[in-house]
Formats: structure tokens, C-alpha cells, sequence
């Protein structure tokens, strides 16, 4: 795709949704099942041949994003009951900005398909360009010197593709999941009798990985930067109190390393501009993966 984004694999949450509406076991929409079209008892009314003609519209102002999982929708439907898939003509990028009003996707195709698909195709589009919007929002309002990153707060079953949403929207991600960094919290730190100890233990276990470390405390902070953390998570601190961490952890990092800081809990859009005064690396929020919604719909035509 020409955005440059990389779309996470969606069958899996694709055919989850469409089930949920067709009343059936996901595993119906992955594989060949004949009549599955009947269960979407309103368009069995259709003739066999009608036809579908129309567009997606933003009905609001927004940042566009999940056009390419709104096709595939459409394709798994289509395949799994035997039919032709719709075809699909993406009328902005992902990653647009549009107007309320303004068309985003054409599609023509076998009007039972079409309209047994539309609920799930519109909705993943809603969601997932409601955190594009917030995400582009927040970025912009935190300007080139604080990165904006997501959390692990999503919607189950849609992390991947919020976190697509995100990257759309141009704010950046913080981990996946429990897999791929190592997040040393309070209760770690405790099991593991320190600081010190845990980042050493991280080490040893998982070279390959990034290690940060929460603090609560400047103390913390700063013996989390000196026991080698690639990143300290200033927890819940006020404005003064981030500057006396941020100024700690620098100082305390040993020569030649790096060690990123992060401020997360009580983040918000209107907090924004100080905190990129505090010196912080980067912030969190988990209010970019649970924003609402960007509404759009099908028209005919």
C-alpha cells in the first residue's frame, strides 16, 4: 500500500465481527459455508442479482483510517459464501484529513454481500479513524519535541489494528504486549528484592530487549537510569516533580548510554503544552486507543 503503513493481519478480527452479526462460529467466515448469506435475514428479501452501488462518507471531520480492512470485510464475506467480492475504489489515503460530507470508498458489487458486510465494514472504519483523529490531534498539539505513544488500553481482540490507527494518525507505539519489552513495574521490583536486581535480571534473560522501568519517585528514577534502563516511566508526577526526574535521570545515566523518559498517568490533551516544557521524552496515554468513534456511512449511489 502506498501510505507506507503496515496493516496488521485482520482475518482473524475481520471474521470475529462479521459472525457477531451473522450469528454464526467465526470459524464459518474462514472456510466455505454455503447459505451463509441467509442468515442476514433482512437481505434475503433481495433478488439473487441485485446490485450495490455506493460510497463511503465521512460524517464528520476526521483522519481516515481502516479503508483497507473495510475491503477485506467484504472479500471474507464473499468467500466464505461462495459469492464474488465487491469491488472496492479507496477515494483518499489512509491517513487523510477529510471533511464531514467528503466520499472515502466506492463500492460496487452483489447487493446481498454489500449490505451483510456494511455494519462491520463502517464500523471498523469508525473506530479505527477515531484514533487516527485523536492520535494525529495529540501529536500535532505536542509538537516534533514530545512523542506521543499509545498504551496496552485497547478494545480486546483490536490492539493490532488500534495500534495501526495510531501510527496512521502519526503519534507513535509503545509496546504490544506482554512479548516484546520488558515493562518492570512496582510489584516486580518488589519480587525481585530492587531495581537494580530486576534490570539485571532483564538483562540477562531477555539481551535482546528494550528494559523500562516505572518510577513514583525521583529516587527511583534515578537508580533505574544508573542500573542501565533503556527508559524510566515517571508515573503520576506533577509538572515541577518531572523536571527533578527528568534532570536526575539524565545525570545518573552512565556514559555512553541513553535512557529515554517517559511521563504517563493523569495525561491529558490540555496538558500537553507543559509538558513538553518539563524536558520528558515522550508521553502516554491510553486516551488515544479509546477514542470514540469517527462516524460515516453507505449511500447509495
Amino acid at each position: 500500500m502506498s501510505h507506507g503503513f503496515r496493516l496488521p493481519d485482520v482475518d482473524a478480527a475481520v471474521a470475529g465481527a462479521l459472525a457477531e452479526d451473522l450469528g454464526v462460529d467465526p470459524s464459518a467466515l474462514l472456510a466455505s459455508e454455503p447459505g451463509l448469506l441467509d442468515r442476514d435475514v433482512t437481505g434475503s428479501l433481495l433478488p439473487a442479482a441485485a446490485r450495490f452501488d455506493g460510497t463511503v462518507r465521512a460524517r464528520g471531520a476526521g483522519v481516515v483510517c481502516g479503508l483497507p480492512v473495510a475491503q477485506r470485510v467484504w472479500q471474507v464475506l464473499a468467500a466464505a459464501s461462495g459469492t464474488e467480492a465487491p469491488e472496492c475504489f479507496p477515494l483518499v489515503a489512509e491517513g487523510a484529513a477529510v471533511v464531514a460530507g467528503q466520499a472515502l470508498l466506492e463500492v460496487t458489487g452483489d447487493a446481498r454481500v454489500v449490505l451483510a458486510g456494511e455494519r462491520t465494514a463502517l464500523d471498523f472504519v469508525m473506530v479505527l479513524s477515531g484514533i487516527a483523529t485523536r492520535a494525529a490531534r495529540w501529536q500535532a498539539e505536542a509538537g516534533a519535541s514530545l512523542t506521543v505513544v499509545d498504551t496496552r488500553k485497547t478494545l480486546p481482540g483490536l490492539r493490532a489494528l488500534s495500534k495501526y490507527a495510531v501510527a496512521v494518525g502519526g503519534a507513535s507505539n509503545h509496546r504490544m504486549g506482554l512479548f516484546d519489552m520488558v515493562l518492570i513495574k512496582d510489584n516486580h521490583v518488589a519480587a525481585t528484592g530492587g531495581i537494580a536486581e530486576a534490570v539485571r535480571r532483564a538483562r540477562a534473560l531477555h539481551p535482546s530487549l528494550q528494559v523500562e522501568v516505572e518510577a513514583d519517585t525521583v529516587a527511583q528514577a534515578a537508580q533505574a537510569a544508573a542500573a542501565g534502563a533503556d527508559m524510566v516511566l515517571l508515573d503520576n508526577m506533577d509538572d515541577a516533580t518531572l523536571v527533578e526526574a527528568v534532570g536526575a535521570v539524565r545525570k545518573a545515566t552512565p556514559s555512553g548510554r541513553v535512557c529515554l523518559t517517559e511521563a504517563s498517568g493523569g495525561v491529558t490533551f490540555e496538558r500537553l503544552a507543559t509538558l513538553k516544557k518539563t524536558g520528558v521524552d515522550r508521553v502516554s496515554a491510553s486516551a488515544l486507543t479509546l477514542a470514540p468513534p469517527l462516524d460515516v456511512g453507505l449511500d447509495e449511489g
